[in-house]
């Protein structure tokens, strides 16, 4: 650098140094908001000096050692997380003048906010998926489940006539909770399992069913006994929705759909509504979850019909033939590979 451009850096870093120290002093960087508003500004101030006076990645690396210098005891100053902040800048332009970026981007932790960055390429994904956290308050390897499974992709896809079933705004809540199609890829089986084998793993794996359920729902029972008159029948899974005010029904179905699914979903909608429902509760909505499912079909299926059903395709993974197995690396190679490339960029 020149004379004249290490002076005007010195006097930024000066800047900065004392920026960092008022945070410091309001209450104190654990409070998420205030750092994460910190990062953003760093980050958006190492944008606009590389904009304007032409510097490079090196200036980064230089004021990563100065603000270690500087403040020893704080971490968070590395040379990736400043680059971090600077995309973090350019992905949120607007942070400081948008109150709803501020309340979802600024409520999650850094972290979260690196991810978002790293994995999603839009404005309105990353938003979406900031609000979802707060919202469900999901963990960092949550979050990343749910980017890599393409959930805002899969929200409010289910055929349903909530519309028509449901009084507003419930019906819109219901469409925004119910999502298609369902990943099970968590289960340790393949496309050919029966009913009650995706059942019974479902079950065995009911964390990562209610995660992937989404949050508010409540397991109330597997191959729940209803007694309809004398006559017993039995509910594949039965969940109360503590946001909805509503039991829902899970029926699955290990083939394509058929409109006389739909129809046995019906009866027992309306059975739960008479036999359990309560007076303060919202009317008991329907998911019909199938291999397959004829769009068409599926929207003749419940157009009709007086309870709220949604119909949705759930999917199970592909099972590789053994001998390909056998030839992809472990999680332990990836990991040491991963690992290795991490050092020789450092070193570059």
């Amino acid at each position: 650098m020149t004379l004249t451009t290490n002076l005007d850096y010195q006097s930024w870093l000066l800047t900065l140094k004392q920026q960092v120290q008022q945070s410091q002093q309001k209450a104190s960087l654990a409070v998420n908001s205030e750092l994460v508003a910190l990062y953003w500004s760093i980050g958006q101030q190492i944008a606009i000096k590389q904009q304007d006076q032409g510097w490079g990645t090196k200036v980064v690396e230089q004021l990563a050692q100065d603000l270690k210098q500087a403040f020893p005891s704080m971490k968070g100053l590395s040379r990736s997380n400043l680059m971090s902040m600077r995309a973090f800048a350019l992905a949120w332009p607007d942070f400081e003048f948008n109150s709803i970026v501020q309340q979802a981007v600024g409520q999650i932790p850094w972290g979260h906010n690196v991810l978002l960055i790293q994995k999603l390429e839009t404005y309105e994904e990353r938003l979406w998926y900031a609000t979802e956290v707060v919202k469900n308050g999901w963990s960092r390897a949550v979050l990343a489940h749910q980017v890599e499974s393409g959930l805002i992709l899969r929200t409010g896809n289910t055929v349903n006539n909530f519309e028509m079933t449901l009084p507003h705004p419930n019906s819109e809540l219901a469409v925004q909770t119910l999502k298609d199609p369902y990943n099970f890829d968590f289960l340790d089986l393949n496309v050919e399992a029966k009913e009650r084998d995706i059942e019974n793993a479902l079950m065995k794996n009911i964390t990562a069913f209610l995660l992937e359920l989404g949050s508010g729902f409540a397991l109330v029972g597997q191959q729940y006994n209803l007694n309809v008159g004398g006559d017993d029948f039995f509910i594949d899974l039965l969940f109360y929705h503590l946001n909805l005010r509503c039991y829902v029904v899970i029926e699955l179905k290990a083939d394509k759909l058929s409109p006389k699914d739909v129809g046995q979903l019906d009866f027992y909608l309306s059975a739960i509504d008479g036999e359990l429902k309560r007076e303060d509760d919202a009317p008991t909505i329907g998911l019909l979850l199938c291999k397959e499912r004829n769009k068409v079909v599926a929207e003749y299926a419940v157009r009709n019909k007086t309870s709220p059903i949604g119909i949705a395709e759930y999917k199970l993974s592909e099972m590789l033939p053994s001998e390909i197995q056998a030839q992809l690396p472990s999680i332990e190679d990836i990991e040491a590979t991963l690992s290795n490339d991490v050092r020789q960029g450092e070193k570059r």
